[in-house]
């Protein structure tokens, strides 16, 4: 799956065993002046990996169990 921060400016590419594979970050979010910013960014599109992460393991583990929810699994 792919989290991004700022329209893009900042991408991550995470695997569905919550992997960080790739980080992007494009020139117009890199100031030297201002690396808090870039942290952040860098921090939402990792969140937003894991987000949609964690959405596309409850859909796969929803079309192996039928919907029912199995205690302990999710």
């Amino acid at each position: 799956v792919s989290g991004s921060a700022a329209g893009g400016a900042v991408t991550v590419e995470m695997s569905c065993d919550q992997r960080v594979k790739r980080v992007t970050i494009g020139k117009d979010a890199v100031d030297p002046g201002d690396v808090e910013t870039l942290e952040d960014l860098v921090t939402v599109a990792v969140n937003d990996a894991l987000t949609k992460v964690n959405e596309t393991s409850q859909k796969r583990m929803a079309s192996v169990t039928g919907g029912m929810r199995i205690p302990g699994l999710m």
